[in-house]
């Protein structure tokens, strides 16, 4: 069991934004507006499909488990709260968010059904979201020439995402779910989230006014496929899911419990 806290980030989300508030770069502030976007009903996503899961599990499993799927809960609280903050902030530069719709359309469709569909599409979304973070946390060059208040929100957000990487995987476990039927989530999730970024990535270059400029996409290039890109350094981390013996304890998470440990002053402990 992993014991997670909840933490309250200290920083200012009032101020407003830069339109290239990425280092000045519009590609980086494209596609992280887009992940933003899709936090707030994501994360309430996962919340309703581990709280659910964790209700149709057995009294001693629910036990063993409380404590753990408490912090997550809380620490995706705290992540869709802070997100739609600065979601809001994003909204006043006229970008508009389709993916969130998106997001909820999807959830209808599994309202009803077993919960260890919701709890394995979460615990696929939670992979990719810890491999992402651990990427970030590894390339601090990521956040070069970046306000320190959005480096901070940021990094908070993957520091917690990878100390949370193994909940909603433990949940889907403790309900029986097999292996099938996890590679075949993690399939789903993965067309669903490549194409949703990129749809939302282009949708706010587009709107920004850098869509047609060459170094947006140049820029684009060597983030995704550049020496330290992000699909170069991420793709077998991400294949290591379909393993049967995988779980994901088996992925380094120093980087965020280092990030945490150094940067005790951006945040306050909750409970």
């Amino acid at each position: 069991m992993t014991e997670l806290t909840v933490r309250r980030l200290l920083i200012d989300l009032e101020t407003p934004l830069p339109l290239h508030w990425h280092g000045g770069d519009a590609f980086r502030t494209a596609f992280s507006n887009a992940l933003s976007m899709s936090f707030p009903a994501g994360e309430q996503f996962f919340i309703d499909a581990v709280r659910d899961g964790v209700r149709a599990l057995p009294a001693d499993q629910r036990e063993r488990l409380a404590a753990e799927v408490q912090g997550f809960i809380g620490q995706e609280a705290t992540h869709r709260r802070v997100h739609s903050m600065f979601n809001a902030q994003l909204e006043r530069q006229g970008l508009v968010n389709a993916w969130q719709e998106r997001i909820e359309r999807r959830r209808q469709k599994l309202v009803g059904l077993d919960p260890r569909h919701a709890v394995g599409a979460t615990a696929a979304t939670e992979h990719l979201t810890a491999i992402l973070a651990n990427w970030m946390l590894r390339h601090p060059q990521w956040f070069d020439g970046t306000e320190a208040r959005l480096a901070t929100m940021w990094n908070w957000h993957a520091s917690e995402e990878s100390e949370h990487r193994s909940t909603a995987f433990d949940v889907y476990t403790a309900l029986g779910g097999n292996h099938r039927w996890r590679v075949r989530w993690m399939r789903i999730v993965t067309v669903f989230f490549v194409a949703d970024v990129m749809r939302q990535t282009i949708d706010n270059l587009r709107r920004s006014g850098a869509f047609w400029h060459w170094r947006t996409w140049r820029s684009a290039w060597a983030f995704l496929f550049g020496r330290a890109g992000l699909v170069r350094c991420t793709f077998s981390v991400w294949r290591d899911y379909f393993s049967s013996s995988f779980h994901p304890s088996q992925h380094d998470g120093s980087q965020g419990r280092q990030w945490l440990a150094e940067h005790a002053g951006a945040y306050t402990p909750v409970g």
